[in-house]
């Protein structure tokens, strides 16, 4: 365990490290150091350890790969089109969201996930703490999105999605479902576009929501994921960073403190050599 040698303990808190790391949340972590499964240096861990750039740590046997520097925090978001994969790979060959990635230190977590049939706002941050906290339960962090249904929907319908519906794996219910959306397609015949809020990540639980209603979804569009809402002008299969100021609103919304931006290196030493090599 890092030690400075003073009053102050080095290093930072074991259950934090593993939680950016993206294995899950702190008090999970904390669990996990408590019932024996992380080591450190060789030893089992104790909650209120904490650990330095160069401590050794296993999670369950495995080595976790840190950078000796902290790598700079970044979220994406990235326009999901139909027919992509929300996994890392894919045994049917079946291209994956994962693929279009940049590269980046650790690894880049998908905050929640879109079905091969679904399109729209996907998340991606390298702070699996992050990710952790926009996708728990807990939390409550909204997901919105524009849904075209086949079907004659009617007011008893609504009532009963927001009241509650019971699905297979309990009862689950729309925040809200707004009718608001204009049709801006031609030939709609029976098709109405709705927008509805959800506060849960379960598995394909907007389609099965309104299927419980005996209509079905022919169009599913995620266009906001807590405060990010998807711009208008990123095209499918299209990547873009937020901003400071966007993702520090996406870290206040779940309760962290963003971290500060990397300050970048002068280049004086860097230009004063090449002008001595002239």
């Amino acid at each position: 365990m890092a030690s400075n040698g003073g009053n102050q303990p080095a290093g930072e808190k074991l259950q934090k490290v593993l939680a950016r790391a993206g294995l899950g949340s702190r008090r999970e972590m904390e669990a996990a150091i408590s019932a024996g499964r992380v080591q450190v240096g060789g030893r089992t861990a104790q909650l209120g350890d904490r650990v330095g750039p160069r401590d050794h740590v296993a999670f369950d046997g495995r080595t976790l790969q840190r950078a000796h520097r902290e790598p700079p925090r970044r979220v994406l978001m990235y326009n999901k089109p139909e027919g992509e994969v929300s996994a890392r790979s894919d045994p049917e060959g079946r291209d994956t969201v994962f693929r279009r990635l940049p590269r980046t230190p650790g690894r880049w977590i998908s905050v929640g996930r879109l079905d091969i049939n679904s399109q729209g706002l996907l998340l991606f941050t390298n702070d699996g703490e992050l990710a952790n906290a926009l996708m728990h339960p807990s939390n409550g962090v909204e997901r919105e999105y524009a849904c075209r249904i086949h079907g004659e929907v009617t007011e008893e319908m609504v009532q009963r999605l927001v009241s509650g519906v019971e699905l297979e794996d309990g009862t689950a219910c729309f925040d809200v479902v707004d009718s608001a959306m204009p049709v801006d397609e031609p030939g709609e015949g029976t098709n109405a576009w709705f927008h509805v809020i959800v506060t849960e990540g379960r598995r394909r639980e907007v389609r099965r929501l309104w299927e419980s209603q005996g209509v079905t979804v022919s169009r599913l569009i995620r266009v906001r994921y807590g405060p990010v809402v998807m711009p208008r002008d990123l095209r499918q299969g299209r990547l873009r960073e937020l901003d400071e100021a966007a993702k520090r609103e996406l870290y206040e919304h779940v309760g962290l403190s963003c971290p500060e931006p990397a300050q970048e290196q002068p280049q004086r030493g860097r230009r004063r050599r090449r002008r001595k090599r002239r």
